[in-house]
């Protein structure tokens, strides 16, 4: 199991330079538009500006800037900003399962994404004196929910959960549907139906801050199990995500990217940007680094689930190249699963 890692990553607007200064990103430009109603919202958010202060940076030691990520200290804390700060903070659980501590400093409002359990989170919100106000969870299974009852009798938190699943969610008070809008503190989450992995999947995406949890419908460098759904389902939940603009930063239910990359490379082994990042990959892990959050513009050039069009991969695997997109996916999957 991980330790509990530190990482500080910020986002700072600039309409004039789109440098990148000692104190994270600083970008500018278009946001491309998808077939939903989010993605023009979050192209108006993009305009304004971000600002951070240096306090948080000069309470924990740096060792690396990289890709935003801060690595060094004794947490992993993931910081994002829109007008006002969400702080995303990973809590390893299990044996490679992550939730998410999600805190809104302007108003104090803590949510948790998939608690596995509730001891690792028990644990990350006595470290701040924090209270827990909301559980999100993207599906049923007991490796993403199985912290719900005990963190909800403890903090009197409201678990949210998805609509079509609301029979499998324990403790469930509010039900979100496909396309649905809800409010966390200040911050816009939309509500996308991904099924695939099971029938009733959601993923939650914070617009402001360019957030995307995907539980188990995508991971980096991979996809979910088909355990409830089919290869027709699964394409078109990645299809949706694949609509998010390519900077939206992927967090996902596992910690399972460095076994991905070497399946990846064994289907597309001329593929130079997935090599770059499995070499990057595998040093992150071999110093018991996260590998989360990844970014949808990497995993569309990398992951091999949203690369069925690629002739490498068909020909690896022998998918005829008049089958279809659902059909290569199939067998994209079936390949990982005997891997």
């Amino acid at each position: 199991m991980l330790d509990h890692l530190t990482c500080i990553y910020v986002k700072n607007v600039s309409p004039i330079s789109g440098r990148l200064s000692f104190i994270g990103f600083i970008f500018y430009g278009q946001v491309k538009h998808g077939p939903y109603m989010w993605t023009s919202t979050r192209h108006q958010w993009l305009k304004k500006r971000f600002f951070y202060s240096f306090g948080t940076f000069a309470m924990h030691p740096l060792k690396a800037l990289k890709r935003g990520h801060a690595y060094g200290g004794s947490r992993f804390l993931c910081s994002v900003s829109n007008t006002s700060s969400l702080q995303i903070e990973l809590v390893p659980c299990l044996r490679d399962n992550y939730a998410y501590l999600l805190h809104d400093v302007d108003t104090g409002t803590v949510g948790v994404v998939d608690p596995s359990e509730a001891n690792p989170v028990i644990n990350a919100l006595n470290r701040k004196n924090q209270n827990l106000t909301y559980i999100l969870n993207t599906h049923h299974h007991y490796d993403h929910t199985g912290g719900n009852i005990e963190l909800k009798e403890m903090y009197g938190a409201k678990v949210i959960g998805p609509h079509a699943d609301r029979e499998r969610i324990p403790g469930i008070d509010i039900a979100l549907s496909d396309q649905e809008k809800w409010m966390f503190a200040d911050h816009e989450v939309f509500v996308l139906e991904t099924p695939g992995h099971t029938r009733g999947h959601v993923t939650y995406y914070f617009p402001g801050s360019g957030a995307l949890f995907t539980g188990d419908t995508l991971f980096s460098l991979s996809c979910g199990k088909l355990f409830e759904g089919t290869p027709e389902q699964m394409l078109a939940s990645l299809q949706r995500i694949m609509s998010l603009p390519d900077d939206t930063d992927i967090y996902c239910g596992h910690e399972y990217t460095l076994s991905n990359s070497k399946f990846a490379l064994s289907v597309e082994p001329t593929n130079e940007a997935l090599k770059a990042y499995a070499t990057q990959v595998a040093d992150l892990r071999t110093k018991n680094l996260p590998t989360v959050p990844t970014t949808l513009g990497r995993e569309k050039i990398c992951n091999p689930f949203l690369r069925t069009f690629s002739a490498e991969i068909r020909q690896t695997l022998s998918i005829p190249a008049d089958a279809s997109d659902a059909e290569a996916l199939g067998v994209i999957r079936r390949a990982k699963d005997n891997w």
